[in-house]
């Protein structure tokens, strides 16, 4: 049973920052990616960020230059670094792991059960 456990939400004025942090755990084989996707209520999820296992990073245009996106392959964790916040920042994030697992075949989307982000103005 893959778990993904988040860290690192809360209460920021605009113009702060805050550290995410998500480690996966149980019976993974391989990681092809793990990144953020936020959420806020009546509006589909949308990807914030993502890294591939090689490094390769990918980011919503609206957080380029004010969030990185990093991880650490051996302890099969993702964080994401938010400077610079805004209110429009303000969501559910939800961390995600595209993997492989050990006796089930292809490539699945794992998800954390997501951790508030609220920025003040």
């Amino acid at each position: 049973q893959v778990q993904l456990v988040e860290s690192g939400g809360g209460l920021v004025q605009a113009g702060g920052s805050l550290r995410l942090s998500c480690a996966a755990s149980g019976g993974i084989a391989s990681i092809n990616s793990m990144g953020w996707y936020r959420q806020v209520p009546g509006k589909q999820r949308e990807l914030v960020a993502s890294i591939s296992s090689g490094g390769s990073a990918n980011y919503l245009d609206s957080v380029k230059g004010r969030f990185t996106v990093s991880s650490d392959n051996a302890k099969k964790t993702v964080y994401l670094q938010m400077n610079s916040l805004k209110a429009e920042d303000t969501a559910v994030y939800y961390c995600n792991c595209n993997a492989r697992v050990w006796g089930i075949f292809g490539w699945r989307d794992y998800w954390g059960q997501g951790t508030q982000v609220t920025v003040s103005t």
